[in-house]
């Protein structure tokens, strides 16, 4: 079983994208996976390259410092093979299909200076995908159409061509799409909100701003503790994240308290144990660049030869090679 993902440098990582990606991509599998920093999907708008540099630095000593297997673990712009496939989908894909994808209609459609980016990226996300074989594809919810997109491109692509590429499964995170904002919690924790959102846990906060967060969430009025997302998305939001972070389902978590201030109280003190050790190994990375570095460099090697078959495969299919 192969498994690939990405994740886009947009913001710092938070708490949902550990419970619902980072986490997961650990465990343990008969073979490591190709996971890698999506920098080239953060240019889709407008960007600061600075920023941007400094972010994709981040979230690889992130995935690093969660536990992924460091061969596993790269730069998607250090690999060229992921550019190259995406053309052959664009010339794959089918303009009506395209603007159906909702960051499109969300961010750029009828909008000024809209990135042509934006329109094309879906096939960039689906050369990451396919460009490894992948038979299944650990994502949040948000990018299940994504996935379904480089689905259709696969079968397109093997009944037009010849068979290519292999059609991925989705394997949907549940976590991830039930982290969502402390003080807005009918919304996702995004790490695209401003770095000073004070609902967004974010993975590298201190343990005092994590707590103070925490302490800080929105609950209700009426001061019992249940799991009901509909009546009360507040409280189930703490519920779903004390029951990630200790593997008690959120129900029977909820049995256990009486008072919204126990339950902020032992949420907090579980997001900060969950994260320490990924946040002490984070410092020792960050005070060794050059073996970063060379865990990078390694992670793009591997990736590039396992790639290329694939590629080459992709364009004799398509007419490019002999």
């Amino acid at each position: 079983m192969t498994a690939v993902s990405g994740i886009t440098p947009s913001g710092h990582l938070t708490l949902g994208n550990y419970l619902g990606a980072l986490r997961r991509f650990a465990e343990p599998t008969d073979e490591p996976g190709f996971y890698f920093v999506a920098d080239m999907h953060a240019m889709t708008t407008r960007h600061d390259p600075r920023r941007l540099a400094v972010l994709t630095r981040e979230t690889a000593l992130l995935l690093l410092a969660a536990g992924l297997p460091e061969e596993s673990v790269f730069i998607q712009s250090a690999v060229p093979a992921h550019a190259q496939p995406a053309y052959l989908l664009e010339c794959t894909a089918y303009v009506g299909e395209l603007s159906r994808m909702v960051q499109y209609k969300e961010k750029g459609r009828g909008k000024p200076m809209t990135r042509a980016s934006l329109f094309t990226y879906p096939c960039l996300m689906a050369a990451d995908i396919l460009l490894y074989g992948a038979d299944r594809v650990p994502v949040g919810g948000d990018q299940d159409q994504h996935v379904e997109l480089a689905r259709d491109l696969a079968i397109r692509f093997n009944h037009t061509y010849g068979q290519t590429f292999v059609v991925p499964e989705l394997q949907r995170a549940t976590t991830a799409g039930r982290v969502r904002d402390l003080l807005t919690p009918t919304a996702k924790m995004s790490k695209s909100d401003p770095d000073e959102a004070a609902g967004v846990l974010r993975m590298l906060d201190s343990p005092d701003v994590l707590r103070r967060k925490v302490m800080r969430a929105v609950t209700d009025s009426d001061a019992t503790v249940r799991h009901d997302e509909g009546a009360k998305p507040g409280v189930t939001n703490l519920l779903e994240i004390l029951g990630a972070c200790t593997g008690i389902p959120p129900v029977e978590v909820a049995a256990r308290y009486t008072s919204y201030g126990d339950l902020k109280k032992d949420t907090a003190d579980g997001v900060v144990a969950l994260l320490e050790p990924v946040q002490a190994r984070y410092a020792e990375l960050a005070a060794d660049p050059d073996s970063v570095d060379k865990l990078l460099a390694a992670g793009r090697d591997r990736a590039t030869a396992f790639a290329k078959p694939q590629l080459d495969a992709a364009m004799r299919a398509i007419g490019l090679m002999s």
